[in-house]
């Protein structure tokens, strides 16, 4: 039986001004590196203090466009540097888990840019060492460390929807022809990139699922162009996700209970509002100025500062069990539709 509530619930989340401050290291200074620097300096008090890059010239080159005082001409000496607190992890994804483990390695805490790792093998190693080394590490899925996120848990958590039975999420964008995300050496295709999104999301709704159905179209530049997988979850709900290469979308979710409908506006994963609908007509609308990375990144580094403070080697928000759930939802349906990745490490 649902409980629908007479009124949202109102945000937990805290000014991000207010967090501790940490010393964070920038490792690959690229579009997603400036887009997180442009919101911690915009609505946080953290302090940038150096920039990593396997070019010393494209680290300084960085160091210099952002002032941040320091820049290192490997992955290692950014890790080493005794002014960093903890690194964030920013590197095209078949990276992510050589410089996440040297981090870690050398004592500090990371946060690192979806997904964690591109197969749940990595997932599960930077895990086990993160807990060896006792630092933090979280997967920065920033959407749900967002606002509305904490007030759409707990309205799962209440149960005003009544019982869940399905949940979908769709992520379609356009992309110049030159982009990384064509690129095969880089894991390109849509999954690890856009498709990561609606699979943690519906992952995060429903927890894993029992039965996994996948199909997908390659792209003419030989990465896999478009995707779609049905979830079947333990008592009878379902999942559906749909992610490509070929053109704009709406991005937005769903989820649906037997009370009640929640729409969350598109993007989905970006700052904005949703609508919570009974089945008799009541309806709540939570409303959210729509955003993008400028308005949403600094969510995740302030909590981070928090959780660090704390004690914590974890987020709440986004647990290390999730991340790899989601990564080993991304394996199943790669195997299903006959994508192969990269060779990333010699680690394993």
């Amino acid at each position: 039986m649902s409980i629908f509530p007479d009124a949202l619930p109102e945000s937990r989340v805290p000014d991000s001004r207010d967090a501790p401050v940490l010393n964070w290291g920038i490792a690959g200074p690229g579009w997603i590196a400036e887009r997180f620097i442009e919101s911690v300096r915009a609505h946080t008090h953290q302090n940038l203090a150096a920039v990593g890059s396997r070019s010393a010239a494209r680290a300084a080159d960085f160091s210099a466009k952002h002032s941040v005082p320091a820049s290192h001409g490997s992955y290692k000496e950014l890790a080493q540097d005794p002014n960093v607190d903890i690194v964030y992890v920013a590197t095209p994804h078949p990276h992510h888990f050589d410089v996440a483990m040297t981090a870690i390695e050398s004592g500090k805490h990371v946060l690192i840019e979806k997904p964690m790792g591109i197969t749940a093998t990595e997932v599960a190693a930077i895990i086990k060492a993160a807990d060896a080394h006792q630092v933090f590490a979280a997967e920065a899925m920033w959407t749900f460390f967002l606002p509305k996120f904490d007030v759409i848990t707990q309205l799962l958590e209440a149960g005003a929807l009544g019982e869940l039975v399905t949940v979908a999420a769709e992520y379609g964008e356009y992309f110049e022809p030159d982009h990384r995300i064509f690129d095969q050496d880089l894991a390109g295709g849509p999954l690890l990139d856009l498709g990561t999104y609606p699979l943690a999301f519906v992952s995060r709704v429903m927890g894993a699922p029992d039965t996994v159905a996948a199909i997908g179209t390659q792209h003419p530049t030989g990465v896999n162009g478009q995707l779609s997988a049905l979830l079947r979850f333990a008592g009878g709900g379902h999942g559906t996700v749909n992610t490509h290469l070929h053109n704009f979308t709406p991005t937005t979710a769903l989820i649906t209970g037997t009370e009640a409908t929640l729409h969350i506006d598109g993007p989905f994963n970006m700052p904005g509002g949703f609508t919570l609908r009974h089945h008799d007509g009541r309806e709540l609308r939570y409303d959210q100025a729509a955003g993008a990375h400028l308005e949403g990144l600094h969510f995740e580094a302030a909590a981070v500062a928090r959780c660090i403070a704390q004690g914590l080697t974890q987020a709440p928000q986004r647990p290390l069990a999730d991340t790899l759930m989601t990564l080993e939802l991304a394996d199943e349906i790669r195997r299903q539709i006959g994508v192969t990745l990269p060779e990333t490490t010699t680690r394993k």
